[in-house]
């Protein structure tokens, strides 16, 4: 669950505080407003331009939100000069588990003219603000109702999944279209842009599975599961010690004895470690793993930034997992160290 901590009754529309029961996050976009100009100003103008025609307004920008990172920058990828993107959850050193709301992300999500969000749970807050203030002409995409998946989904995390983003692309490519329909071209172009820009990813979980089948891995949660699975790795961890840690409640002495069975008995090949939510327990995990020389792959729930793309940090985490099992080589951080 979210930790929702900001009153929105101040900043949503006249009428909807009433309804709006619970803490929530948004931010919000300034629009601007032409003014008209006294007949004198106008005469000027056309006197400059030797009394020809006004240069044309610039283009139209459309207000978007990605909840996540990584969404906000597939947005940026699609929509180019066309929009303007907004990512709220953006600190990869953080919990996003433990997010707090604010009077800004509420403004900002509310007033957007397409937002993507995760679904699964993941993002609940952002359902309560995008209901208490229902705008005409706002496109969400829900990428778990995109990819028509139950609420009962077990693992959240479905940008690791290598069929979630050109789905994501498309439906951000029709969205941006029905908010701009004169650069629909543009905006399918750089759809199939982004599509074949994903292919170094996908040939290298590709190669991974060739040559690395099978391997067995330990994580501390579902994070990378998707490509795991994709990639063909066992994950001999306990899924319900993995759902434990994502819920934020104690797994089952059986299962913590399993996982520590895995390091001491030399079991997995790698150890994929989720860098955002931690505890002693995962700390515990990680010491053990490291007593034994299981080699540890970082991953994360937020892309880092600066210096990734989403294709770049997809692409960075497989080949942290290739070089774990290939050379027992670790990779704890994909941040630059300060």
């Amino acid at each position: 669950m979210k930790k929702i901590t900001a009153s929105l009754y101040s900043v949503l529309p006249s009428g909807l505080a009433g309804r709006f029961q619970r803490r929530s996050t948004s931010s919000s976009r300034r629009r601007g407003r032409l003014l008209a100009g006294s007949v004198g100003a106008w005469a000027a103008l056309l006197a400059l331009h030797g009394g020809s025609a006004l240069a044309a307004p610039a283009p139209r920008v459309i207000h978007a939100v990605g909840v996540e990172n990584e969404y906000a920058d597939v947005i940026a990828q699609i929509g180019g000069r066309y929009v303007q993107v907004t990512a709220i959850e953006t600190d990869p050193n953080t919990d996003p588990h433990t997010f707090e709301v604010n009077p800004q992300v509420a403004r900002q999500i509310a007033s957007a003219d397409l937002v993507v969000k995760n679904g699964v749970g993941y993002d609940a807050w952002a359902d309560k603000i995008i209901a208490a203030a229902p705008a005409d002409g706002r496109t969400v995409i829900d990428v778990q109702h995109l990819l028509g998946l139950p609420d009962s989904t077990p693992n959240p995390h479905l940008w690791y999944d290598p069929k979630t983003m050109p789905a994501v692309a498309k439906a951000i490519a029709a969205g941006l279209s029905a908010h701009d329909p004169a650069e629909a071209a543009y905006f399918s172009a750089n759809a199939r842009k982004f599509d074949a820009s994903l292919k170094p990813w996908l040939a290298a979980i590709a190669s991974f599975r060739a040559k690395y089948g099978s391997t067995p891995v330990a994580a501390t949660e579902p994070v990378a599961n998707y490509m795991l699975q994709a990639a063909g790795t066992t994950i001999l961890t306990p899924f319900s010690l993995q759902a434990a840690i994502m819920n934020g409640t104690d797994p089952s002495p059986q299962d913590v004895s399993t996982q520590n069975g895995l390091f001491t008995g030399h079991r997995v090949k790698a150890f994929v470690y989720n860098q955002q939510v931690t505890d002693a327990l995962t700390q515990s995990f990680l010491n053990l793993a490291k007593e034994n020389g299981i080699p540890v792959v970082g991953v994360y729930e937020t892309m880092p930034t600066p210096g990734f793309t989403y294709q770049s940090w997809m692409r960075a985490e497989v080949e942290a997992l290739r070089r774990a099992v290939a050379s027992g080589t670790s990779t704890e951080t994909l941040q630059a160290r300060k």
